[in-house]
């Protein structure tokens, strides 16, 4: 028995600078090729069928890094946002966002709205990129807008449900996380859909970023087709509702 290919999958995209360092590089040259690969598996994501992608682009904690380096990150951000945004609309991709948007310098926030907004119609994949975004902080803000709620008697605080609370996240309206990828051989979280991937597959793989291809993204979706997702059951009863789901 085998898993129904998944429909969302998110990828922390680690190992760039790593990837720099020991070939004798400047980091800078880490993160261009690391776009190069966010290219190549967007495209690839596309024409495998998934319904989203979401890539760990800039995490809140990110903003502590040298600021030479941020200012490239921005920069290369913007660069890509322009260069990929005629392919992307072609190709049916819906760009969307999720993390603090307004933190982000005008020079990469202003084209990147604009693709937003552009590419708002399709319905082919989307693509959500998590920029200045932490998972505590998305959970937090979502407590916070149900607290208002709550305050302003629009929902009674004991009938509070996890959808309700799903609903307010930055995620919502994506489907739900199937798999979680991490590159360069790290095996934590690093505070990414931190409620989102309560029930996600996890994948580690030691290819750094920059090396990431479309047999990388096609091994890891193998090896999610092999799994069984049990959500809590034992494995004869989920291996039953994958009969019935199959029928």
């Amino acid at each position: 028995m085998t898993s129904a290919p998944p429909r969302h999958v998110a990828i922390i995209m680690d190992g760039n600078g790593r990837w720099a360092t020991e070939r004798g590089l400047p980091r800078d040259q880490g993160h261009r090729q690391g776009a190069e690969a966010v290219r190549r598996v967007v495209r690839a994501a596309r024409e495998l069928g998934l319904e989203a992608l979401t890539l760990y682009a800039f995490s809140t904690d990110n903003w502590g890094r040298p600021q030479d380096e941020v200012t490239n990150l921005m920069r290369l951000l913007r660069t890509f946002v322009l260069e990929e945004r005629s392919e992307l609309v072609a190709r049916g991709i819906r760009v969307r966002t999720i993390g603090d948007r307004a933190r982000l310098p005008d020079l990469a926030r202003a084209p990147l709205e604009a693709l937003v907004k552009a590419s708002a119609g399709n319905r082919g994949m989307t693509l959500c990129l998590a920029l200045s975004y932490g998972g505590r902080a998305a959970i937090t803000a979502a407590a916070r807008a149900l607290a208002v709620d709550v305050a302003r008697g629009r929902v009674r605080a004991d009938d509070i449900t996890e959808a309700q609370l799903a609903a307010r996240l930055d995620t919502s309206g994506l489907p739900p996380l199937d798999l979680l990828i991490r590159t360069s051989g790290e095996q934590r979280l690093s505070n990414f859909l931190l409620w989102e991937a309560a029930y996600a597959e996890l994948c580690f793989t030691p290819v750094a970023w920059p090396d990431f291809t479309r047999e990388t993204l096609e091994r890891a979706l193998d090896d999610f087709a092999h799994r069984q997702r049990r959500y809590g059951l034992t494995g004869a009863q989920a291996a039953a509702n994958e009969e019935r789901a199959a029928r």
